[in-house]
């Protein structure tokens, strides 16, 4: 009977301890991917055009608020480049984030409130470790809207988003 106890004693403390190490993995890499976002959007703060966009991977995606913003990263450095050259780039600070990870741990994703020139945004994006590194591979900015003003906002834009929701019908 000592034995059995001893035993499974032995396979609980294995077993808490592997737990314990999973988790404190996935703590770091949280860690290492909030001050990646923060680093992120200092680089924009700063219009430190070059350290911006090595935050992101070679094939990625940027997508705005607005409806017909979708860029791979090319296309967002040239949008991007009059803004960051003139220092008129954009100043996000995080207010609340939440990571979580693919079950190998390469994966993550993410969705945070902003602090923004905007008020609150809502950042959210997928990651992937590159060679070490932590590298957005979408982005996504979405403006937030309060529930008691929705019918106003829609109100505001349903012209605008009314031709653009027949033209990508037609398509």
């Amino acid at each position: 009977m000592k034995k059995t106890t001893i035993f499974f004693t032995f396979i609980l403390f294995v077993l808490s301890f592997t737990s314990i190490s999973a988790q404190s993995k996935f703590d770091k890499e949280k860690t290492e991917i909030g001050t990646m976002l923060d680093g992120f959007n200092v680089a924009a703060a700063k219009a430190d055009y070059t350290k911006y966009f090595n935050y992101f991977a070679d094939e990625s995606v940027f997508i705005g608020t607005d409806a017909t913003e979708v860029w791979n990263k090319k296309a967002f450095m040239v949008w991007a480049k009059p803004y960051f050259d003139k220092k008129k780039t954009w100043n996000f600070t995080s207010l609340k984030r939440n990571i979580y990870f693919s079950k190998d741990g390469k994966m993550a994703w993410f969705d945070e409130l902003l602090d923004t020139q905007m008020k609150i945004c809502r950042g959210s994006g997928v990651l992937e470790k590159i060679n070490g590194v932590w590298k957005v591979k979408q982005y996504v900015l979405s403006m937030t809207v309060p529930n008691e003003v929705v019918d106003k906002v829609v109100g505001e834009k349903t012209a605008i988003e009314d031709e653009l929701i027949q033209k990508l019908k037609t398509k």
